[in-house]
Protein backbone atom coordinates (compact mmCIF):
# COMPACT_ATOMS: atom_id res chain seq x y z
CA UNK A 1 0.00 0.00 0.00
CA UNK A 2 1.48 3.33 -1.05
CA UNK A 3 1.54 6.61 0.88
CA UNK A 4 -0.72 8.11 -1.81
CA UNK A 5 -3.75 6.23 -0.43
CA UNK A 6 -5.43 8.86 1.76
CA UNK A 7 -8.97 9.84 2.70
CA UNK A 8 -10.52 12.43 0.41
CA UNK A 9 -9.39 10.84 -2.86
CA UNK A 10 -12.19 10.50 -5.40
CA UNK A 11 -12.81 8.51 -8.56
CA UNK A 12 -15.38 8.08 -11.31
CA UNK A 13 -16.07 5.00 -13.44
CA UNK A 14 -18.46 4.73 -16.42
CA UNK A 15 -20.05 1.49 -17.61
CA UNK A 16 -22.56 0.85 -20.40
CA UNK A 17 -25.00 -1.80 -19.16
CA UNK A 18 -25.18 -4.74 -21.58
CA UNK A 19 -28.09 -7.17 -21.83
CA UNK A 20 -26.06 -9.88 -20.05
CA UNK A 21 -25.91 -7.81 -16.85
CA UNK A 22 -29.70 -7.77 -16.42
CA UNK A 23 -31.66 -9.73 -13.82
CA UNK A 24 -32.32 -12.90 -15.92
CA UNK A 25 -28.54 -13.38 -16.26
CA UNK A 26 -27.68 -13.22 -12.55
CA UNK A 27 -28.62 -16.89 -12.05
CA UNK A 28 -29.65 -18.34 -15.42
CA UNK A 29 -30.73 -21.56 -13.70
CA UNK A 30 -33.34 -19.64 -11.66
CA UNK A 31 -36.80 -19.89 -13.20
CA UNK A 32 -37.88 -16.93 -11.07
CA UNK A 33 -35.12 -14.67 -12.36
CA UNK A 34 -35.96 -15.69 -15.93
CA UNK A 35 -39.39 -14.13 -15.49
CA UNK A 36 -38.07 -10.81 -14.18
CA UNK A 37 -37.52 -7.57 -16.12
CA UNK A 38 -34.41 -7.07 -18.22
CA UNK A 39 -32.89 -4.28 -16.10
CA UNK A 40 -29.48 -3.94 -14.44
CA UNK A 41 -29.44 -6.43 -11.57
CA UNK A 42 -28.57 -5.49 -8.01
CA UNK A 43 -25.93 -8.23 -7.90
CA UNK A 44 -24.19 -6.92 -11.01
CA UNK A 45 -24.50 -3.35 -9.68
CA UNK A 46 -22.62 -4.34 -6.52
CA UNK A 47 -19.98 -6.08 -8.63
CA UNK A 48 -19.63 -2.92 -10.75
CA UNK A 49 -19.02 -0.86 -7.62
CA UNK A 50 -16.40 -3.36 -6.46
CA UNK A 51 -14.73 -3.17 -9.89
CA UNK A 52 -14.69 0.64 -9.78
CA UNK A 53 -13.06 0.57 -6.34
CA UNK A 54 -10.51 -2.06 -7.42
CA UNK A 55 -9.58 -0.01 -10.49
CA UNK A 56 -9.09 3.05 -8.30
CA UNK A 57 -7.07 1.18 -5.66
CA UNK A 58 -4.71 -0.52 -8.10
CA UNK A 59 -2.94 2.82 -8.62
CA UNK A 60 -2.26 3.04 -4.87
CA UNK A 61 -1.15 -0.52 -4.04
CA UNK A 62 1.54 -2.92 -5.24
CA UNK A 63 -0.87 -4.61 -7.66
CA UNK A 64 -1.04 -7.54 -8.44
CA UNK A 65 1.03 -8.61 -5.39
CA UNK A 66 -1.39 -6.67 -3.22
CA UNK A 67 -5.08 -6.86 -4.00
CA UNK A 68 -8.27 -5.75 -2.30
CA UNK A 69 -11.22 -7.85 -1.25
CA UNK A 70 -14.71 -6.63 -0.47
CA UNK A 71 -15.68 -7.00 3.20
CA UNK A 72 -18.84 -4.91 3.54
CA UNK A 73 -21.55 -3.53 1.26
CA UNK A 74 -24.20 -1.08 2.43
CA UNK A 75 -25.92 0.06 -0.77
CA UNK A 76 -29.51 0.53 -1.85
CA UNK A 77 -30.80 0.01 -5.40
CA UNK A 78 -33.46 2.64 -6.02
CA UNK A 79 -33.98 2.85 -9.79
CA UNK A 80 -34.16 0.43 -12.71
CA UNK A 81 -31.60 0.82 -15.50
CA UNK A 82 -32.35 -0.77 -18.91
CA UNK A 83 -29.52 -2.15 -21.06
CA UNK A 84 -27.70 0.41 -23.18
CA UNK A 85 -27.67 3.11 -20.51
CA UNK A 86 -24.41 4.32 -18.96
CA UNK A 87 -23.98 3.99 -15.22
CA UNK A 88 -21.49 6.38 -13.63
CA UNK A 89 -20.07 5.25 -10.30
CA UNK A 90 -18.59 7.99 -8.12
CA UNK A 91 -16.58 7.14 -5.06
CA UNK A 92 -14.70 8.86 -2.31
CA UNK A 93 -12.24 7.18 0.03
CA UNK A 94 -13.57 8.24 3.44
CA UNK A 95 -11.38 6.23 5.80
CA UNK A 96 -8.08 4.34 5.82
CA UNK A 97 -7.77 2.21 8.96
CA UNK A 98 -4.65 0.11 8.46
CA UNK A 99 -5.56 -2.11 5.52
CA UNK A 100 -9.32 -1.52 5.87
CA UNK A 101 -10.74 1.09 3.49
CA UNK A 102 -14.17 2.74 3.59
CA UNK A 103 -15.70 4.29 0.47
CA UNK A 104 -18.71 6.54 0.05
CA UNK A 105 -20.44 5.53 -3.20
CA UNK A 106 -23.11 6.90 -5.52
CA UNK A 107 -24.12 5.74 -8.99
CA UNK A 108 -26.33 7.43 -11.59
CA UNK A 109 -27.67 6.17 -14.93
CA UNK A 110 -28.06 9.58 -16.57
CA UNK A 111 -31.71 9.80 -15.51
CA UNK A 112 -31.81 8.60 -11.89
CA UNK A 113 -29.47 8.03 -9.00
CA UNK A 114 -29.51 4.24 -8.74
CA UNK A 115 -27.55 3.76 -5.52
CA UNK A 116 -26.00 5.51 -2.58
CA UNK A 117 -24.14 4.02 0.34
CA UNK A 118 -20.82 2.66 1.53
CA UNK A 119 -18.45 -0.11 0.58
CA UNK A 120 -15.48 -1.45 2.54
CA UNK A 121 -12.46 -3.24 1.16
CA UNK A 122 -9.38 -4.81 2.74
CA UNK A 123 -5.87 -4.90 1.26
CA UNK A 124 -4.42 -8.43 1.16
CA UNK A 125 -1.23 -10.09 0.05
CA UNK A 126 -2.53 -11.97 -3.00
CA UNK A 127 -0.20 -14.97 -2.68
CA UNK A 128 -1.06 -15.54 1.00
CA UNK A 129 -4.78 -15.00 0.40
CA UNK A 130 -4.87 -17.50 -2.49
CA UNK A 131 -2.85 -20.05 -0.49
CA UNK A 132 -5.25 -19.78 2.46
CA UNK A 133 -8.28 -20.18 0.18
CA UNK A 134 -6.67 -23.25 -1.42
CA UNK A 135 -5.94 -24.71 2.01
CA UNK A 136 -9.61 -24.25 2.91
CA UNK A 137 -10.73 -25.88 -0.34
CA UNK A 138 -8.37 -28.82 0.21
CA UNK A 139 -9.62 -29.36 3.76
CA UNK A 140 -13.22 -29.47 2.55
CA UNK A 141 -12.55 -32.47 0.29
Amino acid sequence: MYETLKPGLTFEFDYIVPENKTVPYIYPESEEFQQMPHVFSTGFMIALIEWACVRFLNEHIDWPNEQSVGIDVNLNHTAATPPGMTVTVKGELKEVDGKRLVFSITAHDGVDQITKGTHQRFIVNAEKFIAKAQEKADSAL
